[in-house]
């Protein structure tokens, strides 16, 4: 809705008929029964409210054209208020569908081994596999789309990754000579491998969707896979007596951890260095650390804090301009 174009425009246009303002109705096309339906209802809102309603339009709906042409059209009349008629998925979102089933693979292999891996993994410890996440994201850039990293970039990225083997080692100089790392660590890391390629695949394979779009696809692609993977556990599993965290949480991870970031993560792609996208994963150790703090833990000890001030350092320089 466009309201308040203006008192009066310059051809003379008024923004109401006699004492009711005017709104124009602009919808995708007049032909279909269902334009005819808005239509109708448009009309009878309008005696209800008081307005004087035009309802004007392009006959077929894919002249976007004529739609934009009459808006602008209206504008310069000066009427009270304009609704146009958008929306909807463009045709061209579903070609080469074989894209989305590629992102939702690799997403689909994020998810299962972060699950898998946290189940024996310490949550700070996991949260420092995660920052590991940006400097595999700029090599499989360079990789997958010749992008290539600045010295400062690549220097934040040495420090970042150090400071993280520092905190999943647990600061202890012995268990990384000797490559002690627990195994729930080990499995996370081949999910963020998955989800470092991720990031340059959304650009590589992107052919101008937008990122709301793009995500929709990747999901419902991720969505099938899963399902047929783990269909035999799902028909296994009494959902009807699940106790209510479990639904808080698939909740907050379909549609914060998931829907929500991937959108984020899709238009930051489409526009950022792959290893910049991922540079606030390295944020990732201090919101577990506070989270523990908040649900009454033990805070870490203080070399392990070391190389969590380390990734913070690495922040700041990659997203110093």
């Amino acid at each position: 809705l466009v309201p308040a174009c203006g008192e009066a425009g310059a051809d003379g246009g008024s923004t109401s008929s006699g004492d009711q303002p005017r709104v124009v109705v602009i919808p995708k096309g007049t032909t279909h029964v269902f334009w005819q339906a808005v239509d109708a209802g448009a009309q009878d809102a309008a005696a209800k409210a008081g307005l004087d309603v035009m309802f004007k339009g392009p006959l077929q709906e894919s002249d976007r054209a004529g739609q934009k042409q009459l808006m602008q059209q209206f504008i310069g009349e000066g009427v009270a208020g304009i609704a146009l008629a958008r929306g909807g998925i463009p045709a061209k979102t579903f070609r080469a569908p074989w894209r989305y089933l590629v992102l939702g693979g690799l997403f689909s292999i994020y998810f299962v081994m972060m699950f898998q891996g946290l189940k024996t993994a310490a949550p700070v410890s996991a949260a420092a596999v995660f920052t590991l996440t940006p400097i595999m994201s700029g090599f499989f850039g360079w990789l997958l789309l010749r992008q290539v990293m600045t010295p400062r970039i690549a220097f934040a990225l040495a420090v970042g990754g150090t400071g993280a083997i520092w905190v999943i080692f647990r600061g202890d100089l012995a268990a990384l000579l000797s490559l002690d790392v627990g195994k729930g660590e080990l499995i996370y890391f081949w999910g963020c491998v998955s989800h470092a390629i991720y990031t340059p695949m959304v650009r590589k394979l992107n052919r101008g969707e937008s990122a709301l779009h793009f995500t929709l696809g990747m999901l419902l692609a991720g969505g099938l896979i899963l399902t047929t993977w783990a269909w035999g556990d799902i028909r296994a599993t009494d959902w009807a007596h699940l106790p209510a965290i479990v639904w808080i949480t698939l909740f907050y991870t379909a549609i914060f951890a998931s829907a929500a970031t991937f959108v984020l993560l899709q238009f930051a792609t489409l526009r950022l260095p792959s290893s910049k996208v991922m540079a606030y994963t390295y944020l990732t150790p201090s919101w577990v650390i506070l989270w523990q703090l908040a649900l009454g833990e033990a805070a870490p000890s203080a070399i392990v804090l070391i190389g969590f001030a380390a990734t913070i350092g690495a922040l700041l320089l990659l997203l110093k301009e």
